[in-house]
């Protein structure tokens, strides 16, 4: 099913304390543009998405209306909200915006710079399909499941074990509503994607995209580091085409 309205909550409240930065991640200059510019970015050049819904801090709703969507012309962002104290919280303020539930919804954490519109496309073919669809990529190490001892109590196959990523796609009235059950419930503890929200509160299995392993969030000085190298390698390319 083709979808005519679709749109995109981008997630940048965040205060980044393991960024070792007094400037949040999402404004950190990375190749001369702010962590959260290169989010935008993406879904403005995406021509499925047609709008835009950005989350902050009530404090810097007034500077990201300035400092990014006036100044770099991002013409997509029709609302900027407040977040609210957890993810989950912002998530659900910026759902309320969307009158539209015939749509499809990409939920994404800005800190996500890196981005690639081939992961957008496949999201959103998946997500047409099976009405849902969340990037991921199949983990490169060998993981542990431990108890409360550090004691290593069992081994899963690598090949079933998935990193999840953002962007993650629904339908938006499904999931509105596995969000209002969740907050009626108020079974909030633990939840820390919306991929867990559809699970544990909505009616429809999660279908795994598989995106890039460039798809990383900016979270730590490392991160920052290696994010720069992506997107440089990734406009080197570009300009050589």
């Amino acid at each position: 099913m083709d979808y005519k309205k679709n749109y995109a909550i981008v997630l940048a409240g965040g205060k980044g304390s393991r960024m070792e930065s007094d400037i949040p991640k999402q404004y950190i200059n990375i190749d001369g543009y702010p962590v959260l510019y290169y989010s935008l970015k993406a879904f403005e050049d995406f021509d499925a998405v047609t709008g835009v819904i950005l989350v902050t801090i009530a404090d810097d709703i007034e500077y990201c209306r300035r400092e990014m969507v006036n100044k770099y012309n991002f013409t997509k962002v029709k609302t900027i909200v407040a977040g609210g104290a957890e993810r989950y919280d912002s998530v659900c303020n910026a759902l309320d915006t969307i009158i539209e539930d015939n749509s499809l919804v990409f939920i994404h954490d800005g800190a996500r710079a890196c981005i690639d519109k081939d992961t957008l496309a496949k999201l959103y073919s998946d997500a047409c399909r099976y009405r849902n669809a969340v990037a991921a990529v199949t983990s490169k190490d060998t993981i542990r499941l431990s108890d409360d001892n550090k004691t290593s109590v069992s081994t899963p196959p690598r090949d079933k074990v998935w990193i999840i990523q953002t962007p993650q796609v629904f339908n938006t009235g499904e999931i509105k509503k596995a969000y209002n059950k969740m907050k009626a419930s108020g079974m909030c503890t633990g939840i820390t994607d919306d991929a867990m929200v559809m699970e544990r509160f909505g009616n429809e299995k999660i279908h795994l995209t598989e995106s890039s392993y460039t798809n990383i969030k900016v979270t730590t000085p490392d991160d920052l580091y290696v994010a720069e190298n992506i997107l440089k390698n990734r406009k080197k390319n570009k300009n050589s085409c």
